[in-house]
């Protein structure tokens, strides 16, 4: 079996956790409860986890589906170069950005969630994974004569390829047997007697 590449796991997880934050920060700064910064800081916090985890990495082996627009988001994680390659890095800022969110109880979820990605993603750092870019390569123009085929010169239904022959040998036979192309006259006689 293959092995697992635990940074699409934590990738997963870390997305949730964001939404999941941003909805639990919504509900306690709306609700204005009695620690509602929490709250207002767990909307940021959510918001900037997403925009981190919203680009998907490239996988080891096959291939990777890229997210609808990932491709501007990438353009902005890899600015941070090492800091957002790093596995280590991600691991840790997820853990520290989740603790504050932990005070309050709309939050909670969300701070769980973000630790289980953390915890995720130190594993695969340890496993020596880090995150690579999916880079989108030139397609490749078909070759038009290479596509296109000679369409079938007699309607169906037809009769095997071995069976079939060429309209330029047929001609020929009848040529050579002295046969007129025309329409050809029954050697029988037929009536029509009804009994």
């Amino acid at each position: 079996m293959g092995q697992i590449e635990w940074a699409m796991w934590a990738n997963e997880q870390a997305l949730a956790s964001g939404l999941i934050l941003i909805t639990g920060g919504i509900v306690a700064t709306a609700g204005q409860f009695t620690q509602w910064y929490f709250g207002a800081y767990s909307i940021v916090a959510g918001v900037f986890v997403c925009l981190l985890e919203y680009p998907r990495g490239k996988r080891r082996k096959g291939s990777t589906m890229e997210r609808c627009g990932q491709k501007y988001m990438t353009k902005v994680v890899k600015l941070f170069g090492p800091l957002s390659r790093n596995y280590y890095v991600r691991a840790f800022l997820h853990l520290g950005l989740s603790v504050p969110a932990g005070f309050l109880l709309a939050t909670i979820l969300g701070t769980a969630c973000l630790a289980i990605a953390s915890g995720i993603y130190l594993l695969a750092a340890t496993r020596g994974e880090q995150w690579t870019p999916i880079e989108s390569k030139p397609k490749e123009r078909p070759q038009v004569g290479g596509t296109i085929k000679q369409p079938p010169s007699n309607p169906p239904p037809r009769p095997p390829a071995e069976a079939r022959k060429k309209p330029s040998e047929e001609e020929d036979e009848t040529v050579g047997a002295g046969v007129s192309s025309g329409p050809q006259e029954n050697p029988i006689p037929v009536t029509d007697e009804v009994v």
